[in-house]
This record gives structure tokens, C-alpha cells and sequence, in this order.
């Protein structure tokens, strides 16, 4: 079995150790043309973490500007899971606010179980969400 890399596609930096599972940080930087280097601790991207389904729910969304029945006929999903992905988008971005917060309601018990059946939701993620319920 033949492994290619294709070196015009950059890989996407893990966002978690895969070690210790501590978040990473971006320490090294460097240049593809002369092959400069710089070390320290950078900022990272808090999108690049994301994956390529969080980010085209976020694209779709901002394409839409914020509207879920546009998000939900553009990924061909029902509102109900349109509405689930955005909140783990939130809660993933760090953005969920407190659990009374009216912008990003917290899912439904028959959402979460949807996304678990549909391969969307990690069964791990799904139980913290069901146990954020109680």
C-alpha cells in the first residue's frame, strides 16, 4: 500500500495533545521561501480547531446572516438539528454563554440522540450535553 501526500494541501494543526490531551500552542512559525524560523508562543486560530463540518455550518450560517431556516436548507438537515449544530459550534468556540441564555438554547434530548444516530455527535460529547440537562 502506497501512502501519497499531496504538499499543496497543508494538514490542519491538532488542536489537543495527543499525549496528555492538554491543549496545544502554536510555539514554532516558519517560512516555506527562505526558510526562516521564529519560536515562542504565538496566538492561534480559534477556528482553525474547527472541523470541516463546524466550519461550513459557521460558513453556511454566516452566509445566511444567521438565518437557521437558510442553514437548514442549505445543509439539508431539519431546524431542530440545524439549531442543535449551531449550539455545538458555540459551546466548541467557547461561546455558549450561561445555560439561560435565550441565543443559544441547549438541545433537546431527541436532538442529541439524532446527532449520536446520524454520526454528527461523538457519544462522549453527547453524554455531557445530556448530563448539562439534569
Amino acid at each position: 500500500m502506497t501512502v501519497t501526500h499531496h504538499h499543496d494541501e497543508p494538514h490542519r494543526a491538532p488542536s489537543d495533545c495527543p499525549v496528555c490531551g492538554d491543549q496545544l500552542h502554536v510555539t514554532r512559525l516558519g517560512c516555506t521561501s527562505c526558510g526562516t524560523e521564529l519560536a515562542g508562543v504565538f496566538t492561534s486560530c480559534e477556528f482553525c480547531a474547527l472541523s470541516p463540518a463546524e466550519i461550513e455550518t459557521l460558513r453556511v450560517f454566516l452566509a445566511s446572516r444567521g438565518n437557521l431556516r437558510e442553514v437548514e436548507k442549505h445543509l439539508g438537515v431539519s431546524y431542530p438539528t440545524a439549531r442543535l449544530r449551531l449550539t455545538q459550534l458555540l459551546m466548541r468556540l467557547g461561546l455558549s454563554g450561561d445555560a439561560g441564555d435565550a441565543a443559544t438554547p441547549r438541545p433537546t434530548r431527541d436532538e442529541v440522540l439524532a446527532q449520536v444516530a446520524a454520526g454528527t455527535l461523538a457519544p462522549a460529547e453527547a453524554q455531557r450535553l445530556l448530563s448539562e440537562a439534569d
